[in-house]
C-alpha cells in the first residue's frame, strides 16, 4: 500500500512537475517550421485581405514574415476579431500577435510585448460635409464610431455625453458616418486615411489625439520567443527594412 502510495504520488509530482514548466514556443515553432499569427485582417495599410488573391496583405504582415525569414520559418495566418485576439493566444490557438497591437499598461497585465516597431495615434474623421467638429470638445453629446476593443473605442468612451458604437470593422464605422449614422469616427490615422483614400467621403480633422506604440504580443512568459522577436526586429531596423516598409505601407496612403 506505502509502495502504491509512494508511486502515486511520484507520478502526481511529475506531472505537476511538467506542467509547472513553462512551454518553449521558440522550439516548438523551429521543430514545426511554422510561426502561427493570430491578425485581424480588417485595418489596412497593416493588415487586411488581398481583394485579388484572398491573402493577408500589409505593413504587419510583410513585417512578420521578416521575422519568420530570420527565424528560418513560414507564418501561418490566423485571422481573428480583434476583442477575441488575446483571448487566443492566451488559449494557445496561435504563437503570437500582430495587429496595429497597441502598447498599454492594462494589455501588459495578460501578454508581454516586444519592443515597439511603430508609433501611431488616434485621429478623428468627419463626414466631409462636417464643417464645425475641429478636436474632441467638439465631440461631446455626438455618436462616435470606434472598432471594438481598440484604444479608440476607449478614448471615446470618455468623451462626455457621446454616444459610443464600436464596429468589428472599422470599415463598417465608415459607410455608417457617409449614411449620416455617425458624427465621427476615433480611429489611427493611417488606416482611416487608408479607407477615407478609397471611399472618398470623409476627412481627418484636428491634430492627433494620442501616440501609440505597436508591438507584436506573445504570452507572458514566453521569453525565448521574445527575445528571438527583439533580435530580429533590431536587424530589421538596422537593416532599413522597417523604412522601407514606412515607404511602401504608410507613406504611400498618407500621399494619395
Amino acid at each position: 500500500m506505502r509502495k502504491r502510495v509512494a508511486l502515486l504520488l511520484s507520478s502526481l509530482f511529475l506531472i505537476f512537475a511538467c506542467s509547472s514548466q513553462p512551454i518553449d514556443t521558440l522550439d516548438k515553432i523551429k521543430k514545426s517550421g511554422k510561426f502561427l499569427i493570430g491578425t485581424d485582417a480588417t485595418y489596412p495599410p497593416f493588415e487586411s485581405k488581398d481583394i485579388q488573391t484572398g491573402q493577408v496583405a500589409g505593413f504587419d504582415i510583410d513585417l512578420i514574415k521578416a521575422i519568420c525569414q530570420k527565424l528560418g520559418v513560414q507564418p501561418g495566418f490566423i485571422i481573428v476579431p480583434f476583442d477575441g485576439i488575446i483571448p487566443g493566444l492566451n488559449n494557445n490557438k496561435y504563437d503570437a500577435i500582430i495587429s496595429s497591437f497597441t502598447i498599454t499598461v492594462a494589455r501588459e497585465e495578460v501578454v508581454d510585448f516586444s519592443e515597439p516597431y511603430y508609433v501611431a495615434g488616434q485621429a478623428i474623421a468627419v463626414s466631409l460635409r462636417d464643417t464645425v467638429t475641429k478636436n474632441l470638445d467638439d465631440l461631446q453629446e455626438k455618436r462616435i464610431g470606434t472598432q471594438l476593443g481598440t484604444t479608440g473605442e476607449m478614448l471615446a468612451k470618455q468623451v462626455p455625453g457621446a454616444q459610443v458604437i464600436s464596429f468589428d470593422n472599422i470599415s463598417a464605422a465608415f459607410i455608417d458616418l457617409e449614411n449620416g449614422k455617425l458624427d465621427a469616427i476615433i480611429n489611427d490615422k493611417p488606416t482611416s486615411q487608408m479607407i477615407i483614400n478609397v471611399r472618398k467621403s470623409a476627412k481627418i480633422v484636428g491634430p492627433l489625439l494620442t501616440k501609440e506604440a505597436y508591438g507584436i504580443a506573445v504570452r507572458q512568459g514566453d521569453k525565448k520567443l521574445l527575445e528571438a522577436i527583439n533580435l530580429a526586429l533590431q536587424q530589421l531596423k538596422e537593416e532599413g527594412v522597417l523604412e522601407e516598409l514606412n515607404r511602401k505601407w504608410i507613406s504611400t496612403a498618407e500621399k494619395k
